[in-house]
């Protein structure tokens, strides 16, 4: 909404007719010993013509680098109608569709991305969305935990070669609930899951084992193997996937023998902008046997009284939503707008297009890593297979080399010194569909003049620098 269009009189006029005297006394029944008080770091409020000034020129800022960075959010190519369509006012102003027969748009468009999801992640039941990648995750443990009758411990392994962020926020959501993620660590010479290490909790007990595939390496674990390890010990298997990736590799469906329990993820990949870190959207699809356990809306297709198809949401009634904690999360309106552009891009890519995609991200982050390692020093420190990016060591600090490229206008990557700081001067590198051989190569003399002058290697510099 551009504006908002009640004034003081109508506001006044509002609270009069429903006896109160300000907006505050609505909200009397919160104890004071709740409230926080004046928010005195949140600035006055500006005049639109400011406000607008302002977001632009943060805006601006960001500017268009050269992007060679991933870690969970992509510069994938976005097709101009997905955001045509997503921003018609039918899409971009629904609420969730609890009045069936007024939304039927929104709940046929809902239930084309369910099916779609399912489709890709070989899974049975799709919800229709969550805030984001990092909280699907969260939300997959606490239906884990619920759903695994075999497990009274509450606990979850957890791999390290899952984003550090997921594990940090799964961590802040789960941790009062009494659930506790133990990690295990990864091998240093292929970057996948060590099995030696996950081998030392065989008959423990625990509710759930994570499996991120892609890792956050980049690297392939195998699938296969953890899966039936996890259904061996009495675990659910929870995978978290990049769902481009499910395009080209086995999906989380068919793993092992009878396939993951609980798929999960982030949809930026489909259709999302990088816009500055947000807003994304999470994806959650399960088994049929742990529907009642999925948290958010889903949707049903039925027959009306004429025979006439139509949608509505199923399995939740409004009211379980006021149940607090007999209920399951009330994960509503969100990112629905983010799911309809997810929709409208899968629908007009198609599994044909989501997989040369694919296909070309994995060719160029392959001809990235060859490029940058003929570089003095520059070396992928693990040997297992990689698809959407890899992990690099330089010669030279990762964060002065990642800012040396940022000064010249190149998101050189992720520096992975914080989250393992084991992985000395590495970085995480990402080369999506979007990059050229004439950028990859940009990318290299950048870097290989950056090592010169940090590192002092012998190179021949160019009057371009």
């Amino acid at each position: 909404m551009p504006f908002i269009p009640h004034t003081e009189e109508d506001i006044q006029e509002m609270l009069t007719a429903i006896g109160v005297d300000s907006i505050d006394a609505l909200f009397d029944e919160i104890p004071d010993e709740l409230r926080c008080g004046e928010l005195d770091e949140i600035p006055a409020g500006m005049p639109e013509m400011e406000v607008s000034r302002l977001m632009q020129g943060r805006a601006r800022q960001d500017g268009q680098p050269l992007c060679f960075l991933g870690a969970g959010a992509y510069d994938h190519h976005i097709p101009a109608a997905v955001w045509q369509l997503t921003t018609r006012g039918e899409f971009y102003t629904a609420y969730t569709p609890y009045q069936a027969e007024a939304s039927q748009g929104t709940l046929q468009l809902l239930y084309e991305y369910q099916s779609m999801m399912t489709a890709l992640t070989g899974m049975d039941v799709s919800n229709a969305s969550l805030y984001d990648g990092a909280s699907a995750l969260a939300e997959a443990v606490l239906m884990a935990v619920r759903g695994n009758r075999k497990s009274k411990s509450g606990r979850i392994l957890v791999p390290r070669t899952l984003h550090p962020l997921y594990r940090r926020v799964t961590h802040s959501i789960v941790r009062n609930q009494g659930i506790e993620l133990v990690e295990i660590d990864y091998d240093s010479e292929s970057g996948q899951v060590d099995l030696s290490s996950l081998e030392q909790h065989a008959g423990e007990d625990f509710a759930a084992l994570v499996i991120p595939q892609p890792n956050f390496f980049g690297v392939l674990e195998n699938t296969d193997r953890l899966t039936d390890w996890a259904h061996a010990n009495g675990m659910l298997a929870i995978a978290v996937v990049n769902p481009l990736a499910m395009s080209i590799l086995k999906p989380a469906g068919e793993w092992g023998e009878s396939g993951a329990d609980i798929c999960c993820g982030e949809g930026q990949p489909m259709g999302a902008p990088l816009a500055s870190g947000g807003p994304y959207f999470g994806f959650l699809c399960c088994r049929e046997k742990l529907v009642r356990q999925m948290p958010g809306r889903i949707i049903g297709k039925t027959v009306d009284l004429d025979g006439k198809p139509g949608y509505a949401l199923t399995l939740q009634a409004r009211e379980q939503h006021i149940r607090r904690s007999k209920a399951t999360s009330n994960i509503c309106t969100n990112q629905g707008l983010m799911v309809t552009a997810a929709t409208i891009h899968m629908a007009i890519m198609g599994g044909e297009g989501l997989q040369r995609v694919a296909a070309a991200c994995h060719a160029n982050t392959k001809k990235l890593a060859q490029t940058l390692c003929d570089l003095p020093q520059v070396e992928s420190p693990f040997t297992g297979p990689v698809f959407h990016e890899q992990v690099l060591r330089l010669p030279l600090a990762a964060k002065d080399a990642l800012r040396a490229l940022a000064a010249h206008n190149v998101l050189g990557g992720f520096d992975l010194s914080d989250d393992y700081p084991e992985l000395e001067n590495a970085i995480l590198v990402c080369a999506t569909e979007l990059r050229s051989d004439e950028e990859i190569e940009q990318y290299r003399s950048k870097l290989e003049r950056v090592i010169a002058a940090q590192v002092q290697t012998p190179c021949q510099l160019k009057p371009d620098w």
